[in-house]
């Protein structure tokens, strides 16, 4: 497909305006749900994938599925959004770090001191096959409130919440007469001083961004001098990067928010030094800092996705060689149960990790040593830490 194909001729004046500096206004792009609606499949390969689809929900759309070059099986694009037979394979678990644990009321998450998170739709533009969160797209799920009642009140409480991250799902995928009033009520609260938003929209949908005048007047209210909005972009590949996505960041940054990209390390996606690192480059280049490189958390489905924890530091490092130091900004990390945990170094035989955030605000910033182990995917997979700094304690104790 061609993604020409989503410009029209302006209805009017005002129409084409608001598209963004007189740019003609852009076609919604349609979104699909089936693979029946996907014509590049075989029948073979539909069959097969529907049982995926079956387990863990399909949902793209025409623009994102331009992206794919199919004449390439091994499409970075493809990989992202398609279903892969090996999501069935029996590995890891649906909610791999325990968030659960951190529920203090429906829809709300309070794992680290000065951060909450509200779960405020369980609806993307498009569902990543690597996703962490994949159990909200279940049908027994119920974690996702549309009433943030009381989420709100428990933020209200607790003073000690500085920074409040919209969630899901996503939720840019919802109407800016949806969001608005959610963002306006936290704003209310005066102790919340950062407001994120974690979206894929702006690589997924950037149509989304550039045809919603709403969206941008909402950020100009709400993003101030002294109180910022900030967009958690999430682009995975550099060739999500296309002008009209480029484009949609630079309106969201004119419109006042603060805009980072995160990432997991994926398989078949980013695995390359080479790749990843052109992806800080021009996230750099637009003004766009990398935050966050996350290992693949050990969820259900996940294993085609997955990188061993040393693999994906030596591709990291490596990626972080071809940058300048406004693209290198990014840290390693695993979202673990017990915490935000950093990958820092490697040398002669051993591993070295930092709480970059813990749950226990004792062990933030602990420094621990353990012994290389090149088949550790996750944190648990390190079994006895040499050393941590200024206690010392096994794995056991950390996760209990």
């Amino acid at each position: 497909m061609n993604i020409k194909k989503y410009f029209s001729k302006p209805v009017d004046k005002k129409a084409q305006n608001t598209a963004g500096n007189g740019q003609e206004k852009a076609k919604s792009p349609k979104y699909l749900t089936k693979l029946a609606q996907i014509p590049q499949l075989s029948e073979i390969e539909r069959s097969d994938l529907e049982k995926v689809s079956e387990e863990f929900v399909f949902r793209t759309n025409d623009y994102y599925q331009s992206l794919i070059d199919w004449n390439d099986p091994n499409d970075p694009i493809r990989r992202i959004v398609m279903p892969d037979v090996r999501e069935l394979d029996d590995w890891g678990q649906l909610d791999a770090s325990n968030e659960e644990k951190y529920t203090k009321v429906k829809g709300l998450e309070h794992k680290y001191t000065s951060t909450a998170l509200l779960l405020v739709n369980e609806v993307c533009a498009a569902y990543c096959r690597f996703c962490f969160r994949k159990r909200l797209f279940m049908d027994e799920n119920d974690e996702v409130t549309k009433d943030i009642t009381e989420g709100l009140e428990y933020i209200r409480e607790h003073p000690e919440i500085t920074n409040v991250l919209l969630t899901g799902g996503d939720p840019m995928i919802m109407s800016t007469s949806k969001l608005e009033p959610i963002i306006q009520q936290i704003r209310e609260i005066d102790h919340v001083k950062i407001i994120r938003i974690g979206t894929k929209i702006p690589a997924f949908n950037p149509y989304k961004i550039l045809n919603d005048p709403s969206l941008h007047e909402m950020i100009k209210t709400y993003s101030t001098d002294e109180k910022k909005i900030y967009i958690m972009a999430h682009f995975n590949h550099p060739r999500e990067l296309t002008e009209v996505a480029v484009k949609g960041l630079n309106m969201l940054m004119q419109s006042g928010a603060i805009v980072v990209n995160q990432t997991p390390l994926i398989k078949g996606v980013n695995d390359d030094p080479d790749i990843l690192a052109e992806l800080f480059n021009r996230l750099s280049f637009i003004g766009v800092p990398p935050y966050y490189v996350f290992l693949c958390r050990p969820t259900l489905g996940n294993e085609p996705f997955a990188i061993p924890v040393e693999e994906g530091y030596k591709i990291f490092e490596e990626a972080r060689k071809k940058c300048s130091g406004l693209a290198k900004r990014s840290r390693l990390v695993m979202s673990h149960e017990t915490g935000k945990v950093e990958m820092v170094g490697m040398s002669d035989g051993q591993v070295f990790f930092k709480y970059n955030r813990s749950v226990d605000i004792e062990n933030d910033g602990k420094f621990l040593v353990f012994d290389s182990n090149p088949d550790a995917y996750w944190f648990d997979d390190y079994e006895e830490a040499h050393m941590i700094f200024p206690r010392e304690y096994s794995m056991k104790t950390l996760v209990s």
